[in-house]
Parts: structure tokens; sequence; C-alpha cells
């Protein structure tokens, strides 16, 4: 179990905790949380390129001069695709971009993930976050108090709209829960910031 030091908004220690080894401490599997971002990335496409090929091209419908007898080389229709303003031949058109990973790969990259925050040493715990009113600036002071610089993830246990508005206008810094948690998010965030009751639901989903 390694222990952490849980903070308040203040930046003050006032408590330590201790991390699960099996989710907080294993060896980072790096093809692994390649993989996940890969498919985090892939199933964020919205797969709506569309091309028109020669069919679908508005005109085109008369033969552009008779068969022979011009010096011209044979054509069909002006909308074929070696024209200016033709179709494309083999163009992009709409798909499904989205594939799955199996449970196991999921849950050891999460892991990985997680892991790698400790081992560099960019996880912090809060004893929570509690604010009586939408107000950017009290998250602002919060990160500053934390010496959090840089893009910063805040992981909440459940939804309190006053932190995510509050924190929604602040660049770099998004706030998420427990349940949306994804690989992409932890590696792409400078520091993690986690609420403790939120430990302990990751704990048990990933235990």
């Amino acid at each position: 179990m390694s222990k952490v030091s849980v903070f308040d908004m203040n930046g003050k220690q006032v408590a330590e905790t201790e991390l699960s080894d099996a989710i907080f401490g294993i060896e980072p599997n790096e093809a692994v949380m390649h993989a996940m971002v890969v498919n985090y990335l892939a199933n964020q496409r919205q797969g709506t390129q569309s091309t028109l090929t020669r069919t679908e091209v508005r005109g085109g419908g008369r033969k552009p001069w008779r068969q022979k007898g011009t010096g011209h080389a044979r054509q069909g229709s002006i909308r074929a695709p070696q024209w200016v303003h033709g179709g494309v031949a083999i163009g992009p058109k709409p798909r499904d971009y989205r594939y799955s990973l199996n449970k196991k790969v999921k849950r050891l990259a999460m892991k990985s993930a997680l892991s790698v925050k400790l081992q560099d040493s960019n996880l912090l715990v809060l004893d929570s976050i509690k604010m009586e009113e939408f107000k950017t600036k009290t998250i602002v002071q919060m990160l500053k108090a934390l010496n959090v610089e840089g893009k910063a993830l805040i992981v909440m246990p459940e939804v309190d709209k006053k932190v995510i508005k509050s924190a929604s206008n602040i660049p770099g810094v998004k706030t998420t829960l427990v349940n949306t948690l994804n690989v992409y998010d932890i590696l792409n965030y400078d520091k993690f910031i986690v609420v403790t009751d939120a430990v302990k639901k990751i704990e048990e989903v990933y235990a």
C-alpha cells in the first residue's frame, strides 16, 4: 500500500491515505495504454466525411462529343473522375470507426495509467471540494494553493454542478466522474486531482 498525503482546498495537508498497489502500484504496460488511447480516439471519430461519385455529381448526362472523328479521346461524360468538377473515383464515404477492446485490456490500461500518475508524483488527493456558489476564482485559488500548473483533471465522486461549471471556464482544466474516467484523459492531463471518495470508488470498481 502506498501512502499519499491528503490536502484540503487551501493546499494544507490534513491527513494521509493508503492507495491500493493493485491499482495504483503496478508496472505500467505502455503497449496496452497506447492501444486504449488509439481506441478512444477512433471511437470519437464521427465518420461523416463523404465525397460525390460520378453518378452523384450534377450534370454530365450527355456525351460531350461523338465517339469518333474529332481527334479527341473518347469521352462518355464530363463528370467522369478525370474531368475538372468530375466525381471522385475512390473517395471516403460515411463509416463507423468504432471498435472495442476486451475488459481485461481496459482494466490493465486504466491501472497502468493511474500507476504512471502516482509514480510521476502527478497524483493529488483532496479531502473534498465544496463550493457554496458558482465561482471560477475559487477553483483557480485551489489550483494555485496546490501548486498545480498546466493541464489538470479533477475527478469527482458524483455530479457537483457548482464545481463543474466553475472549472469549465479555466483553460486546460477538466472535471470528470469515476464512471466516465478514461485512459486518454488521465494521460493527457498533467495533474490528476482526485477526491478521497472518488479514490474509494475507483478502488471498488477496479479491485
